[in-house]
């Protein structure tokens, strides 16, 4: 059963969490293999790192407790254009990528995304109820670290990304396979509790000076970084933290249910038709006799043939009345 386990180390300032998709990742890839619209499945490399980035997104989203979407994005110069990810408040996640090259079966992020050195991460929060005006907040980083190495792990990239947004030390494990995506988040609480949320820049300060001093935080990071993506991929959320802390005191919360779901709807299609206009939606109709639209994240297909584009720009006022049975 898929499941994301949150826990605090009793006395000491650091927290963690521990996600494992199952049926929901195998879902995924099934959906996008057997898509009607040829059934393009990813590369191996690909699917390993979309799996890393759902683990990835359900970790962070639960971590913030964010209202809305978070949108993990992975931009890249290299075979892999665009790799993204999604996690809603209540742990619905979805999943894509754009692939412009042939990719090696032994690829990694490097290779997949920045061999020019122009690949970056951005990762954006959309509000659920977006105020009249109010932009989302996103936030960017490259490929590399400060000294400008190539990062070749997704865990890298996202660690470095948490200590310049939020001055947080952050640990992160990672893997995915064909059967299973999971994760393993450590990070060290910040010291300011509200006062940091609230913006007091002496407990800012405060946590600066702690950025990579914290000897509860390294103890724990380094238990962390022994476990193998075998590991992660094969025990149970139970078994692993055992394995790791069984030393350390843990407060453990009752887990919470991932899911794979999609959000493409018909109406959205439609709604993405009008926006193109009545006279590129007719040319389309005109040439293939039907629109055909497909969603990048499940692979679902939606069909519009002449009469219901002449519905989507028809007025409804002089569109005719709903027949009525007979009495």
């Amino acid at each position: 059963m898929d499941s994301l386990h949150s826990f605090l180390f009793e006395g000491i300032a650091v927290r963690g969490m521990l996600v494992r998709l199952d049926a929901g990742w195998r879902e995924l890839l099934s959906r996008r293999a057997s898509a009607s619209d040829g059934g393009h499945a990813f590369a191996p490399p690909v699917r390993a790192l979309l799996g890393e980035m759902a683990a990835a997104s359900l970790l962070m989203q639960a971590n913030l407790r964010f209202n809305g979407a978070l949108i993990l994005q992975l931009h890249g110069d290299g075979p892999v254009k665009l790799a993204v990810a999604e996690a809603q408040a209540d742990l619905r996640f979805r999943v894509t990528a754009k692939v412009v090259a042939p990719v090696a079966p032994d690829a990694r992020l490097e290779a997949l995304l920045n061999p020019l050195g122009q690949g970056r991460c951005a990762i954006t929060l959309d509000p659920a109820n977006r105020l009249p005006g109010q932009q989302p907040y996103q936030g960017v980083v490259p490929l590399h670290g400060d000294q400008r190495e190539p990062l070749q792990r997704l865990s890298e990239v996202l660690e470095h990304y948490m200590l310049q947004s939020a001055q947080l030390d952050t640990k992160l494990v990672l893997a995915a396979s064909d059967d299973c995506a999971a994760g393993l988040l450590i990070q060290r609480l910040p010291l300011g509790g509200q006062a940091n949320l609230a913006g007091s820049s002496a407990a800012v300060a405060r946590d600066e000076d702690q950025i990579g001093r914290n000897e509860d935080y390294l103890r724990i990071a380094l238990l962390a970084a022994t476990l193998g993506h075998d590991e992660l991929l094969s025990l149970a959320p139970e078994a692993i933290l055992h394995r790791l802390f069984w030393q350390e005191t843990l407060r453990v919360f009752e887990p919470q249910t991932p899911r794979f779901a999609c959000s493409c709807s018909r109406l959205r299609v439609a709604n993405m038709l009008r926006g193109l206009g009545a006279e590129e939606v007719r040319s389309i109709i005109a040439e293939r006799g039907e629109v055909e639209v497909g969603c990048d994240f499940c692979g679902a297909l939606q069909h519009f043939d002449p009469v219901d584009v002449d519905g989507l720009f028809t007025p409804v006022q002089d569109q005719p009345p709903a027949s009525v049975g007979l009495q």
